[in-house]
Formats: C-alpha cells, sequence, structure tokens
C-alpha cells in the first residue's frame, strides 16, 4: 500500500486525503498550525490519521508520495530532507488530475485568473456538465471523488504548478505575467515566468493555449522556448487570424476559420481588462462549441467576483469600492485605470518586492489623498510623499475608513486596493475586504 503524506490540512489538503483514502492509499496528514475545526470533523469521520502544530519527521520521511500546499515554500527544511530522499513533492492539481478523464480548462497568470475562470465557468455551465476548482471553492481532488464532471474549471497559482509534472489540460489559459510573489522565485522574474509556463509543458498541438497576445513577458517566452499546444492569442490591438481581438467594440474569435462576433457594449463586467478576460472565456466556450447566443447573453448577466473592483456603497455620493484582491501592483493599476473621479486610495501590507513606478502617473493624475494601511509602510511613505497632499497611516481598517470619510468630497471615490498581500493585520484578502465593507456598512 502506497503512503501519501499531505503537509497542510485546508481545502486542498483534505481533498486530496479523502481521494487519497479512496483510491487505497495509507494517508496521514500533517500541519504545523492548527487545523480548523471543520477538516478536523471531517477527517475524523474518515478515520485519516492526522496531527497539528508539528511535522513529524519519521511519519513524514517515510512517504512514497507528499502533497503540500500551494502556502509552503520549497525551502522549509522538512521539504528540503524529502527532495534528497527523493521522494516525489506534488500539487494538489497534480494528485487529482490522474484520477479524472474530464477536459480541464487550466488558467493561470498574475492577475484576472479568478474573473476569467469564474466567467468561464459560469459561459459553460449552461450547456456542459462543468466543476470550478484549484484556488475557488471545494477543492479539485474532492469534486474528483464526489461527482467527477466531465469537464472542469481550474484557478491555478505558479505555487500549484511548481508541483505539476504530468498535469496536461486541454485547454490552458495564460491571463498575463507581471511581477509577484517574487520572495518565492529567489527574487528572479525569469523563474517565476518559467513557472506559469509549466501549464502548457504537457501540452501538445491536439491542445490550446489561449494567451494575452499584447502581453511582451509573454510573446517573449513563446518566441524563445518551444511551445506543443496549438496557440490561440487575444489582444485589444492587434488583428488575430486564430484567435481572439477587438474591432470597434466588437470581440471576434476566429477558430479554424469557423468566427464569431461578440459585442462588448452590453457586457456585465467594464474595463479594458475584463474585455480580455470576456475574450479567454468566450474562446474556450467557442473551443468547446457553446452556442453564440448562450455566450453573448452569459457575458451580458455575469455578476463579478467579490472584493475584485466590487462596488460597496454611495454615502454623500461618495463611491466606495471594495479591491482587497489587488494584491500586486498591476491589480492595482486596472483598478485605478478603471476609476474616473478625485480618488482617497487605502493601499498597503506585506509587499513582495514591488516596484511601485508605473503607479505613478495616475497617482499624480487622480489620488488627492493615500491611507497607507500596514504594519510597515515606509516603502509606501518613500514613493508617494512628495506626490499627494495628504498620506496618514493607519493600522486599523475602521480607522482607514474613517479617515476616508472625513477626506472625500462628493463626486470622489473611496478604493480599497492594497497592491500587497494582507497577512499582517488581516486572516487573507477575503477577511480585508468583508472589514472594509462592514466598516463602510457603519459609517
Amino acid at each position: 500500500m502506497k503512503r501519501l503524506v499531505i503537509l497542510g490540512a485546508g481545502e486542498s489538503g483534505v481533498g486530496t486525503a479523502l481521494l487519497g483514502k479512496a483510491k487505497g492509499y495509507e494517508v496521514f496528514v500533517s500541519d504545523k498550525g492548527k487545523i480548523k475545526e471543520k477538516y478536523k470533523k471531517v477527517l475524523i469521520h474518515n478515520e485519516i490519521e492526522w496531527e497539528e502544530e508539528q511535522h513529524t519527521e519519521a511519519k513524514v520521511l517515510n512517504a512514497d508520495v507528499v502533497m503540500k500546499s500551494p502556502g509552503i515554500p520549497d525551502k522549509v527544511a522538512i521539504i528540503q530532507a524529502l527532495l534528497n530522499k527523493g521522494v516525489s513533492v506534488i500539487s494538489e492539481i497534480e494528485f487529482a488530475s490522474q484520477f479524472t478523464k474530464a477536459t480541464i480548462v487550466a488558467i493561470t497568470g498574475s492577475n484576472g485568473k479568478t474573473t476569467t475562470a469564474m466567467l468561464t465557468h459560469h459561459l459553460l455551465k449552461q450547456e456542459l456538465e462543468v466543476g470550478l476548482a484549484g484556488n475557488i471553492g471545494d477543492s479539485f481532488a474532492k469534486q474528483v471523488l464526489e461527482h467527477d464532471f466531465d469537464n472542469y474549471v481550474l484557478e491555478i497559482s505558479s505555487f500549484q504548478l511548481d508541483g505539476c509534472f504530468n498535469f496536461k489540460p486541454k485547454i490552458a489559459i495564460i491571463t498575463n505575467i507581471v511581477p509577484d510573489h517574487l520572495d518565492r522565485y529567489d527574487y528572479k522574474f525569469e523563474n517565476y515566468i518559467a513557472s506559469k509556463f509549466r501549464i502548457t509543458k504537457n501540452q501538445t498541438k491536439e491542445d490550446y493555449l489561449i494567451y494575452d497576445a499584447d502581453d511582451e513577458v509573454i510573446l517573449e517566452y513563446i518566441k524563445n522556448n518551444t511551445i506543443q499546444a496549438t496557440l490561440v492569442p487575444f489582444s485589444l490591438t492587434k488583428t488575430i487570424e486564430n484567435g481572439a481581438y477587438l474591432d470597434n467594440d466588437n470581440i471576434i474569435i476566429t477558430i479554424d476559420n469557423n468566427q464569431i462576433i461578440m459585442p462588448t457594449e452590453n457586457i456585465a463586467l467594464k474595463g479594458k481588462h475584463n474585455v480580455k478576460n470576456a475574450m479567454a472565456a468566450s474562446t474556450v466556450s467557442h473551443l468547446l462549441n457553446i452556442r453564440k447566443q448562450t455566450i453573448r447573453e452569459s457575458l451580458e448577466n455575469f455578476q463579478g467576483v467579490e472584493h475584485r473592483l466590487e462596488n460597496v456603497l454611495k454615502i454623500n455620493k461618495v463611491q466606495y469600492i471594495n479591491d482587497s484582491k489587488a494584491t500586486n501592483v498591476n491589480a492595482t493599476y486596472f483598478a485605478l485605470d478603471s476609476v474616473s473621479s478625485p480618488t482617497v486610495w487605502i493601499v498597503g501590507g506585506v509587499d513582495k518586492g514591488n516596484s511601485y513606478n508605473e503607479l505613478y502617473s495616475f497617482v499624480n493624475e487622480k489620488v488627492k489623498a493615500i491611507i497607507c494601511l500596514g504594519v510597515d509602510n515606509e516603502k509606501l511613505l518613500a514613493s508617494f510623499g512628495e506626490m499627494v497632499d495628504v498620506i496618514v497611516e493607519t493600522q486599523f481598517m475602521s480607522e482607514a475608513v474613517k479617515i476616508a470619510y472625513k477626506l472625500a468630497e462628493a463626486g470622489d471615490t473611496v478604493l480599497l486596493s492594497p497592491a500587497c498581500a494582507s497577512f499582517d493585520l488581516f486572516e487573507n484578502y477575503e477577511d480585508r475586504g468583508r472589514q472594509f465593507k462592514e466598516a463602510v456598512r457603519n459609517l
């Protein structure tokens, strides 16, 4: 009996434990922190051995295969010890994908992947049986065990791809690549880029790689590396023969001379970056033979993603927007780009080696005040201190919102778009976004 050891008892860890047990593995789950009550109950109910607040080496190093949570870096001692022993250390995506024959649509990128994944799922589910997993909702492993859908849309981070070796999606999407998480890639951008491109590594010409042809980083990589998949680019600026492009506010998608035209004026999601997300999702739908009418209607009624440019409330003619999901500079770039009014900007958190230069023009043009919400705001103060009249620091969301309320005048926007990770003051970006919304509602 093969021994499967799982490091990290979150959604993906517990899902993998259940699937592993069902497939005849001897399963052991180990978490360095405390295991959430709901996951503990599942493990106990299914008679799966577990430990918390430690990794007992003797019980981990005797594994045949290890599935580690994407949050655990490769450089920690226990992972190094496993790799030195030649034990394969994989991600949940890699483990679960070997137990399904489903058509997989896998989506990665620095930004836009959640919106694109949810939009793609929304388009496909009108006509196909399809699961949504990866970084969203129930784990992929649990869905393979309980439903095994005919199709899956997976949102996959670079950390999950780092643990993929044989994973082969039918359709892969790379939304864009900008410097992010460089702290996990030895501060080398090229390592992070290579990690994203692992999504297409095992694809053949029967498979498809959909990508942003306006993204220089992606184009450069494709030019200098051999990619087996059939390339399907999308662009806002170029005319694309096989793929998607924009022509007079119409999205034109051509696959093997079969063309569809989608007007963008009624797309529910606003902003140029959402036209790109719509192009990617519609291209998948076209490849999987969803009817044009269905694609058009689905684009028009899609509600968007919580914590991503989410309009919260208008108070005294001031619009409050929750973009807590903007955990890197490029995401905040889209947010500031999409706001047209004078802005009070709430920013800050755990810096991942950010460079704020690309935001300077927006800050000069439309940001009237900056509220730094982080434990260490030095870099923000140094970057923007000279550019705005008011720049203040706080470590409490409720206080940040109260300050914003005082600073904003009728017609302004208050934008929470942190450009940083949330772990210094919050549990995660969802917690940060919820606290923002609650504070706004309490004004």
